[in-house]
């Protein structure tokens, strides 16, 4: 049966299927929902009037973290909204500063809502999508020994799809489940239950990876064998993922026996 490792010294666990989350897991979160965020922030901004410190204000809550030296975005809170949380979720961030500005909650909601068309418009355009390093040869050799796939993502689930397409990854996958296709998402258990129903296999035999804490704990909570997280090298692993069972720097550090 096929066995995931971790390390080349590390623990394995015997498995059926592999759960993947995908922004800051698949793909390059910063390269998708940086540019989505700004084109988000850049309309409400517009059309409420806001500040610059305002706007900088705004990526702080909702979890973008900007560089001090050149002013790009280089990385992201993996415990804020906009990590963990789902679209409506943000879109209720900006409504309510929105709201909190003066204006009504009708009106609040609509501009969040042409904000987040607008955003949409940004990474559809540019099919903004980057797959992160050594994910392809990991899916490769999860395919070859013969493990099912999915994704479980806080994205709905058909912008999910669109994204792994742009990717070049959607074969390797059984099943995309957004948070939009159950009643409660991450950290709750519904998407691993979800997908694990899809694809056939009990909870218990199959692996969960994801970047957020909120990814090992709906992993927990679903019963899952175990729950692998994934931060870039140099970043604090232990308090970022606390509920994680193992913690590697990249997919390099996976690996799948036959």
């Amino acid at each position: 049966m096929p066995r995931i490792k971790v390390g080349n010294e590390g623990s394995s666990c015997e498995v059926d299927a592999i759960l993947f989350d995908k922004d800051g897991t698949l793909l390059d979160f910063i390269y998708t929902w940086g540019i989505w965020s700004e084109r988000l922030l850049a309309s409400c901004s517009s059309a409420l009037g806001w500040t610059q410190e305002r706007v900088d204000e705004m990526e702080k809550l909702i979890g973008l973290r900007r560089s001090k030296v050149d002013g790009h975005i280089e990385d992201y809170d993996r415990n804020g909204p906009l990590a963990m949380g789902t679209v409506d979720d943000l879109l209720a961030i900006v409504a309510l500063e929105g709201y909190r500005g003066g204006g009504t909650w009708a009106d609040a909601k609509t501009i969040a809502w042409n904000a987040k068309a607008e955003a949409d418009a940004a990474i559809e355009a540019e099919k903004a999508a980057r797959l992160l390093p050594h994910v392809w040869p990991f899916l490769e050799s999860c395919r070859e020994a013969g493990l099912k796939l999915a994704v479980v993502t806080a994205d709905e689930t058909a912008a999910a799809k669109r994204h792994l397409e742009w990717l070049g990854i959607a074969s390797f996958f059984d099943a995309c489940v957004g948070t939009d296709a159950v009643e409660n998402g991450k950290p709750f258990p519904d998407m691993a239950q979800f997908a694990c129903g899809l694809l056939g296999v009990m909870p218990s035999r199959t692996a969960v990876i994801g970047d957020t804490n909120g990814d090992m704990l709906m992993a927990r909570a679903a019963g899952a064998a175990t729950a692998i997280g994934i931060v870039p090298s140099g970043r604090e692993i232990s308090a970022q993922l606390p509920s994680a069972d193992a913690t590697v720097w990249s997919f390099a550090e996976l690996a799948v026996e036959s």
